[in-house]
């Protein structure tokens, strides 16, 4: 809604038609020109979290949720506070699907087993163990990592004009994505929730802006193959480095845990970084082992998992409890938080192949997943 201030060059009304009109330029002198209040913080930041959700995804929004969306991909799009307002009503332009995207579901709901440090750390070296002597192909020059997953994440929208919010669980749907190895370029295609054929990443994406010089998103080189396979393999100082990364005011031990799941979710990971990765993650306080968990595609697995204090959700990182393979992660409601009740599954991923090809939008051949 657009608020009306008077405008000073505007005739002012009179009562007596014949009397003379007031001084106008003296006026104008005499009185300061109105100006609109700023926004409050508050505000701003309600207005920067909804412009945040409209580029994650398409979907028809209702509202801001209250915790921190966590999604595999921000497209970032500098914006000024003064532009957030008009933000709010076009920002979906950006990212619009062209049949919309498909309604939401009910969320899933499982039973909350406890988890334990018992067996942590001797299943976090198996983990490690198994994906140290995993096969991993290395991508070369002009070639691409291509990820293809099912997703289904927690969706939240904020309607200005009724100043209202809501928040909703998506669908599960497939998600490909293709990144070059400096991850300066890539692609990404998630029907209904990106534009139809997809959207450029990295120098391909149109909304990209230069960052210290690069035409690439600021944070991008900090999750590309080449920048994982720099990263010492000893786990601690590759715990530090990941610390090193995080900002703001939330906890850092739950930032470093998510930032990891980031990190192995849409990438391919050189298999000493990961082996140092897995046994990571075991000595970031508060992570325990869940011996049940399942991932978007229904395949039971264990999981490395940790609890977020604040919002009471507790993300699960799912392995096969044969291979110890990498699954997908699944996060779900412990403790009832902004009327989400316990049990709530409130998203889900599944890896289900990575591979490397040669060109963007290429897909890997049959057998040929990593």
């Amino acid at each position: 809604m657009t608020r009306k201030f008077w405008n000073r060059t505007e005739p002012m009304a009179h009562t007596e038609p014949d009397q003379a009109g007031p001084d106008h330029a003296e006026l104008a002198r005499l009185l300061p020109a109105p100006s609109a209040p700023e926004m409050s913080p508050d505000r701003q930041l309600l207005f920067e979290e909804h412009l945040l959700n409209e580029i994650h995804t398409t979907t028809p929004r209702p509202a801001a949720g209250k915790r921190p969306l966590r999604r595999a991909l921000c497209i970032g799009v500098p914006v000024t506070a003064l532009a957030l307002t008009a933000a709010v009503f076009t920002a979906g332009t950006l990212t619009g699907t062209d049949d919309g995207a498909p309604a939401s579901v009910e969320a899933p709901v499982v039973a909350i087993e406890a988890g334990s440090t018992v067996q942590l750390a001797s299943t976090a070296q198996q983990i490690a163990g198994a994906a140290s002597t995993r096969q991993v192909p290395e991508p070369g020059p002009g070639q691409f990592i291509y990820v293809r997953s099912t997703v289904s994440w927690q969706a939240s929208s904020f309607n200005g004009d009724t100043n209202e919010s809501k928040t909703w669980v998506q669908p599960v749907h497939q998600r490909e994505i293709w990144r070059s190895p400096d991850a300066s370029r890539g692609w990404l295609d998630e029907p209904g929730y990106q534009p139809k054929g997809g959207i450029g990443l990295g120098s391909d994406n149109p909304h990209s802006k230069p960052v210290n010089g690069k035409d690439i998103e600021g944070d991008a080189t900090l999750r590309s193959y080449n920048w994982l396979k720099a990263q010492p393999t000893d786990p601690q100082a590759l715990l530090k480095t990941v610390y090193a990364r995080l900002s703001g005011p939330r906890d850092r031990d739950q930032q470093a845990f998510e930032e990891i799941e980031q990190l192995i979710n849409e990438q391919l990971v050189p298999a000493p970084t990961a082996a140092a990765l897995y046994r990571a993650t075991a000595q970031i306080p508060g992570v325990v082992l869940v011996q049940n968990s399942q991932d978007a595609a229904g395949r039971s697995g264990l999981a490395l998992a940790r609890l977020d204090e604040r919002t009471g959700e507790r993300t699960e990182l799912v392995f096969d409890r044969t291979t110890f393979a990498y699954l997908g992660s699944r996060g779900v409601q412990v403790k009832e938080f902004d009327g989400i009740k316990p049990g709530t599954v409130v998203e889900r991923t599944a890896v289900l192949e990575r591979a490397v090809v040669n060109a963007e939008k290429e897909r890997p051949a049959k057998g040929s997943t990593a």
